[in-house]
């Protein structure tokens, strides 16, 4: 049997647990309000075909980030649905994702070199 899908969508699904974090900071850094959820999945689709994050995905990851103080949220009513979840960047978050966003640099350039062999 091959287990080549299996291994790839493994592969992706522990790929995607590492960067996700780091994108939605960045989205919420360079925004100039507070987003909801399906407003930053949109975002995310925008920039290209095969976005690796699916938006029921990223609804944990936000959740993880307000836990750990790197997101502050507030529940605002919609006049075309339930009330939506609104999320901003701390300035902890924005701390944070400074030294993410290094920490990413460095395992890309890695990862690029080895990858180039």
């Amino acid at each position: 049997m091959d287990d080549t899908p299996f291994v790839s969508k493994k592969f992706q699904k522990e790929l995607n647990a590492g960067t996700a974090s780091l994108v939605l900071l960045s989205v919420l850094s360079r925004s100039k309000e507070p987003m909801y959820g399906y407003r930053i999945a949109k975002l995310l689709e925008e920039t290209g075909p095969g976005v690796p994050m699916k938006q029921g995905s990223l609804y944990p990851v936000l959740r993880s980030l307000e836990e750990n103080s790197l997101l502050v949220s507030t529940v605002e009513p919609s006049v075309s649905g339930p009330p939506r979840r609104y999320y901003k960047i701390t300035d902890e978050g924005r701390q944070c994702l400074i030294e993410w966003t290094a920490i990413w640099s460095q395992t890309k350039n890695f990862v690029d070199a080895n990858l180039k062999g």
